[in-house]
């Protein structure tokens, strides 16, 4: 296959694959200016749950009586929810998050969702990621236009990362955003491992271009990823005795850290992890909802850990596109349902509480008389975190629509 510009430009976005573990001794980043976050050292980190996590029994409201009525076999029992405040309690595979809430690092928004009525994963997701629910036309994402509003002498070339071989709907637009997979399967724009004739070609095709800034961005990016690549990600050590799962969604933020922490001017990153789509056998304190829920919080534990002291810079939040039904189904699972939760994670969060307004499970407080009613605009919670993290002023562009104003945040940081 020929190769071309446009191969490489996918998403609006340079994709650069697989080079993603740098051990800590590589301590900047041959691109780094003052003018970024990193100078502050504040940095945001999305992840991305998708196929609709069930909220329901993920931070379960067990004082509500309708939840029990709802979910006779799935629902988890009050002796086996780990107690927040005396109304919600974290599913028991979520243990690994607990302490970070105790700690006042951890906050959870519940209610929380997009006003959009769509119950189709495609156009949820889509919506959610472009930041314009309703709206099919927007071109670029919600992460990408806050890195837009910031007005920056020189960007990094790492100053957007996209674990995964394509950049990410949220990270997509003008601001060149770096998408990874595995170190052992280095190639350029998320095709699978390529020749070195391929990334010959790419740093020839922009080392050349007549336009002064690609050319320069191409060459910054390869000058990296030299960096990288002549380094021994083998011998990357996470701190503080932490053990990653061998899991994907655990090596992706285990490469966030590497990354993190070798200083090259990284600013947000995204990750996701799918298979939350639990119509059938979803099962209560054990079960396939249990297992996936296992997985993401001692990954996210994990990364907290390994990042040390860095980790009070760090904010993280997590999201999915929409939440499930309060009624479980006749397969012993959930179905498509409207709202959700939020985890908010950082140094400078405001920990320790349970945030948003709670609608109620009664019959006539649900959404269409079967789900969880959105008190919430997830745009909020982002608005509030890109805000405070990112420093981004101007959230009519990067939220359109949206009409977000400070007096509306949570402050949870």
């Amino acid at each position: 296959m020929p190769i071309t510009r446009r191969c490489f430009m996918k998403g609006s976005a340079l994709a650069l694959v697989g080079t993603s573990a740098v051990p800590q001794f590589l301590v900047r980043s041959v691109m780094a200016e003052t003018a970024t976050a990193q100078e502050n050292g504040k940095k945001l980190v999305v992840i991305f749950q998708r196929g609709a996590a069930d909220g329901l029994n993920i931070v379960v409201p067990y004082a509500e009586p309708n939840y029990y009525a709802l979910r006779p076999t799935i629902a988890i029992p009050k002796n086996q929810v780990i107690n927040l405040d005396g109304d919600f309690g974290l599913h028991p595979a979520l243990a690994a998050l607990a302490p970070l809430y105790r700690q006042g690092h951890l906050a959870v928004v519940h209610a929380v969702g997009s006003p959009s009525s769509t119950r189709s994963h495609f156009d949820a997701q889509d919506y959610m990621e472009a930041g314009t629910p309703g709206l099919k036309s927007t071109q670029d994402g919600w992460l990408n236009r806050a890195l837009q509003e910031q007005k920056l002498a020189k960007p990094t070339a790492f100053r957007a990362v996209s674990m995964g071989a394509d950049v990410a709907r949220t990270l997509q637009g003008r601001v060149p955003a770096v998408a990874m997979t595995n170190v052992r399967d280095f190639n350029v724009g998320g095709r699978g491992p390529a020749p070195s004739a391929a990334s010959n070609a790419f740093q020839a095709m922009y080392g050349s271009s007549a336009d002064h800034a690609l050319s320069s961005e191409g060459n910054e990016t390869f000058e990296a990823m030299r960096m990288l690549k002549s380094t021994d990600p083998a011998h990357y050590v996470p701190a503080n005795g932490v053990v990653y799962p061998n899991t994907p969604f655990s090596n992706s933020m285990k490469q966030v850290a590497q990354l993190m922490k070798a200083n090259l001017g990284v600013e947000a990153a995204f990750a996701d992890i799918g298979d939350w789509d639990t119509h059938v056998n979803q099962g209560s304190t054990n079960g396939r909802l249990s297992n996936r829920l296992k997985e993401f919080s001692e990954a996210i534990a994990a990364f907290w850990h390994d990042m040390g002291q860095e980790a009070e810079h760090i904010t993280l939040v997590t999201m999915s596109e929409f939440g499930r039904t309060v009624k479980e189904n006749g397969t012993g699972g959930t179905d498509h349902g409207h709202g959700n939760v939020m985890f908010v994670l950082g140094g400078a969060v405001r920990g320790g509480k349970v945030y948003g307004s709670w609608p109620g499970l009664a019959t006539e407080q649900l959404n269409q008389g079967r789900d969880l009613a959105v008190t919430t605009d997830y745009r909020q919670v982002l608005g509030e975190l890109t805000q405070r993290t990112l420093g981004t002023l101007d959230l009519d562009k990067v939220f359109p629509g949206a009409a977000l104003s400070p007096g509306q945040f949570l402050r949870m940081v």
